[in-house]
């Protein structure tokens, strides 16, 4: 029996093997454990079900007219829903994006090019821009137009001059039927 170990008493290291099994598996039910305890914690963190109502909008689209505007509120945030008419849409496409001070397409804002969702907050301090209202000034650029500071936004929500930053943020949104949007 020269390849058995033997212990110095003379025993076989089978204690070894067995000290092994135990600690490995004292260790498993002690993280399963751990896991276990821990679980209701975590879970506590998910949104409650009247947050998850608001995450998401849905919209119905057939009432809008073409050069029509309406607000809707999500996550507590005014978004702009236009149905834009031909001409709206082609005074977006025809801008040039070294003209603009944060370039972006306009089929990159949109999913479908009459309906642009657009929310509603003014990148530069938060305002609410004008122009969802038939008399409210839309700017140069016939868009939106922040009365605070002086932003111009473009048919496409894009910011045209003044101290805007960025565009209007797009939202995540999806078409769910042809006269129905979900947003979030």
């Amino acid at each position: 029996m020269a390849d058995s170990v033997s212990s110095p008493s003379g025993q076989q290291d089978e204690g070894e093997t067995r000290r092994d099994f135990l600690l490995v598996t004292t260790a498993t039910v002690g993280v399963v454990g751990v896991a276990l305890a821990a679980w209701p914690f975590i879970h506590s963190m998910n949104p409650a079900a009247d947050t998850l109502a608001v995450a998401t909008t849905g919209v119905d689209l057939a009432p809008i007219d073409p050069g029509q505007r309406i607000t809707v509120m999500w996550r507590g945030k005014p978004v702009f829903i236009s149905h834009r008419t031909e001409a709206e849409i082609e005074a977006a496409r025809a801008a040039a994006l070294g003209d603009l001070m944060h370039p972006e397409p306009d089929d990159a804002r949109v999913v479908e090019p009459q309906w642009l969702v657009v929310v509603g907050v003014c990148t530069h301090l938060g305002c609410i821009p004008l122009g969802q209202r038939s008399g409210d000034p839309r700017g140069e650029y016939q868009g939106w137009f922040c009365p605070c500071h002086g932003s111009h936004y473009d048919t496409s929500g894009r910011i045209r001059r003044g101290p805007a930053p960025t565009n209007l943020e797009v939202p995540p949104y999806e078409f769910v039927d042809d006269t129905t949007i979900q947003i979030g």
